[in-house]
């Protein structure tokens, strides 16, 4: 069945009119009104069939894809870490054992918060940001916080480390949507409103600061910008934000020094001065696209992950499918993450459109974020942006980025359930 037809039946039977009397069996059998949904209006008629799925199956195939060819690709980026004398105590399948592990508990972990109803995460969504400040604060102290080439940014829980601010990502935006819901007056009292919100975000920024870690930050300004802009605030005092943003986060570049000396190797990553330095990542990655040409090496070929582009499991991994697969390889990751963004979306403005402001703005939200730490990820890795230490979603290794992913993707999948029950004339 197409789309159109399925829309069209469950737009037939939320908006066909009830004859006075009549039963719910006979609701829709008469004359019945156009639906329009999302700017594509289709006239609902009582012989379209309706069948009921109870998930969106675009936006599961997508994700699963995008799991599996990762988990392909950071073995074949992993696969000789242990020549290097680093990781000479490893095994080949190490990251890939703890990749799978990561996958599994991620899945776990989602099927049980898709469990959980919407109405439920609206009122936990302070609770939950206020936990991912506890462990933002956490990290930060001896003895818990695990540091990494002098960023205290994980905690060691055993089995594997858990990152807080992949947590403090889903806090705040949470938070946001559920914030925005309860201060639906921000076009009338606009700086009343959105200052209780932007003094959350700025703590969460100064803690993330600490460790240092502004990827996460950027990520996290971004989402919370991007609920204001969906949650209603006017374009002027919008822009007003994002000037005020670019702004700080430029005085935060202009006072860091080994800040400042990314932007000027990202300027010219082949000068003698930071080609064996803050350019050689870069230098390593654009090396290896360049070498994927077309079609790239064949998967197991790549050159650069043989310890000349460091990370290339995490925040490279994109390098390493740009010399195995070669821009058909690129091209292909990009177009999924844009699909990804797109169902869910879409997702998020059904639900507006049914008057369910939390689960659209958390669900819109997810598509910010995914869209916009993948375009950065993607953009360091093709030479377009500066190096920042961000991961592709739901590819690279990393187990806390992986759980949190699945969870994301979990509950915007339960906003598409209950939007698929509400439309077919169900409570929730």
């Amino acid at each position: 069945m197409s789309a159109a037809s399925l829309l069209a039946g469950l737009g037939q039977r939320l908006f066909s009119p009830r004859a006075p009397g009549s039963s719910k069996d006979d609701w829709g059998r008469g004359d019945v009104l156009p639906v329009r949904v999302h700017g594509t209006q289709f006239t609902a008629t009582s012989s379209m069939p309706v069948r009921f799925s109870a998930f969106d199956q675009p936006l599961v195939f997508v994700t699963l894809a995008l799991m599996l060819w990762g988990l392909v690709m950071v073995y074949s980026a992993s696969i000789a870490m242990p020549d290097n004398p680093k990781f000479v105590h490893y095994s080949q399948t190490h990251f890939l054992v703890r990749h799978i592990i990561s996958l599994i508990v991620g899945l776990v972990i989602a099927v049980m918060a898709f469990q959980v109803p919407l109405e439920t995460w609206e009122r936990v969504a302070p609770w939950v940001f206020i936990v991912s400040l506890v462990l933002l604060i956490a990290v930060l102290i001896p003895f818990i916080g695990k540091g990494v080439n002098g960023a205290k940014r994980w905690i060691s829980l055993g089995v594997m480390n858990f990152q807080p601010s992949e947590l403090a990502k889903f806090g705040v935006l949470l938070y946001a949507a559920n914030y925005m819901v309860r201060k639906m007056e921000v076009k009338e009292k606009f700086f009343t409103s959105v200052a209780p919100m932007a003094i959350a975000v700025g703590l969460v920024g100064s803690l993330l600061l600490a460790e240092p870690d502004m990827g996460a930050f950027m990520v996290i300004a971004v989402i919370a910008m991007g609920i204001l802009f969906l949650g209603g605030v006017n374009a002027r005092m919008f822009f007003l934000i994002a000037l005020i943003l670019v702004f700080a986060f430029g005085l935060i570049i202009f006072f860091s020094d080994w800040r400042r000396e990314r932007i000027f190797a990202y300027l010219d990553p082949w000068s003698d001065k930071y080609s064996m330095g803050k350019g050689y990542q870069l230098s390593h990655s654009l090396i290896a696209i360049g070498r994927g040409e077309i079609f790239g090496v064949g998967l197991g070929g790549s050159v650069e992950k043989l310890h000349w582009l460091p990370e290339a499991h995490t925040d490279f991994l994109l390098a390493v499918i740009g010399e195995e697969f070669g821009f058909v390889g690129v091209m292909c990751v990009i177009g999924m993450f844009m699909w990804l963004t797109r169902r869910i979306m879409y997702i998020g403005r059904q639900a507006i459109a049914m008057d369910q402001i939390f689960a659209g703005l958390f669900a819109q939200g997810v598509g910010v974020w995914m869209g916009f730490q993948s375009f950065i990820n993607m953009g360091v890795n093709l030479g377009a942006l500066p190096t920042k230490g961000l991961t592709l979603p739901l590819m690279s290794f990393g187990g806390s980025a992986i759980l949190v992913n699945l969870v994301a993707i979990a509950v915007v999948l339960r906003v598409d359930y209950e939007n698929r029950i509400m439309m077919h004339g169900g409570r929730l």
